[in-house]
């Protein structure tokens, strides 16, 4: 038997892609992910520079 997934032709697969993430001040996903990359890179950064003045 196969399963409900495997029956679904790729652009059904897509129609989810447009749900809003839930996530309070972003309404996409690709907010979501341009805020996470952008913490991570501070966060780079800010041990970067904290290494450099505390070492």
């Amino acid at each position: 038997m196969t399963s409900p997934h495997e029956t679904q032709p790729a652009s059904a697969s897509r129609d989810h892609d447009g749900e809003p993430p839930g996530v309070p001040g972003l309404r996409t996903w690709r907010g979501v992910y341009v805020f996470v990359f952008s913490c991570f890179v501070a966060t780079v950064i800010a041990l970067t520079i904290f290494s450099r003045v505390f070492a």
